[in-house]
């Protein structure tokens, strides 16, 4: 191969590898524009055609992240930063993608997720702000997510000890009336009984009408005998002695 030729080779790698970074800073570019426009569906296709000609790009996946960010998309987010996470060495940088990485956790409701995300990011870039604010406002929200917890627990409990109470109270008013049936029911019985012994009684007592009329009879009889008997007594003479 002539030297000529060797120079076109490499001005043509170079143009080639120049055209393709042209055209990655382009998309990139227009994607931050729409980004800036708060298209953010428009932003998100120009930088997801970034990563298909380069899937390893910081930038991209970066932007790609707050792209979804923006549209309430916080677990395509969260993957998009932690990509990007592994495309860069340097410390700040990786402080923002972690910051970044902790407010999505946080609006995912993973509070301490995002606590060890900022944490992250303070080991990398101590003096941040707002990684402090985010991160102190994340500890607030987890006493207190841990504070109603605790309450809701409390509260659980005691409505199962009232629930148990009046379980018990309910076997309890059961038991009661059970008794009270049975007692009912006794009572009837022996009222029953006491009457069906008052009926017997008084069916024993009662004589029929024969019966009256030869009672009747026996008590005339026997009253004229009496009379008969006293008459005979009347018409003796008692003899009396003279005791002299």
């Amino acid at each position: 191969m002539s030297k000529y030729l060797k120079i076109i080779l490499i001005i043509l790698i170079l143009s080639s590898a120049e055209m393709f970074s042209q055209s990655l800073r382009k998309l990139n570019n227009d994607g931050v524009d729409l980004y800036e426009q708060k298209k953010y569906t428009e932003a998100e296709v120009n930088f997801r055609k970034a990563l298909e000609k380069k899937g390893d790009d910081f930038t991209s996946n970066f932007n790609l992240g707050d792209a979804y960010y923006k549209q309430s998309k916080f677990e395509e987010a969260i993957k998009s930063y932690q990509n990007a996470l592994s495309k860069t060495n340097d410390d700040m940088t990786k402080a923002k993608v972690y910051h970044n990485i902790g407010n999505s956790l946080l609006k995912s409701n993973k509070i301490e997720e995002s606590i060890e995300a900022y944490k992250n990011a303070l080991k990398l870039n101590p003096n941040d702000s707002d990684t402090k604010y985010n991160l102190s406002y994340a500890l607030d929200l987890l006493k207190n997510k841990n504070k109603n917890k605790k309450q809701q627990n409390q509260n659980q409990q005691q409505n199962q000890n009232q629930q148990q109470q009046q379980n018990q109270n309910q076997n309890q008013d059961k038991n009661q009336q059970n008794q009270n049936q049975q007692q009912q029911n006794q009572q009837s019985k022996d009222q029953e009984a006491k009457q069906d012994n008052t009926r017997q009684q008084q069916s024993d007592s009662k004589i029929s009408k024969e019966q009256a009329e030869r009672i009747l009879e026996a008590l005339k009889n026997n009253e004229k005998d009496l009379q008969k008997n006293l008459r005979k007594v009347k018409g003796k003479v008692v003899k009396l002695e003279k005791d002299w």
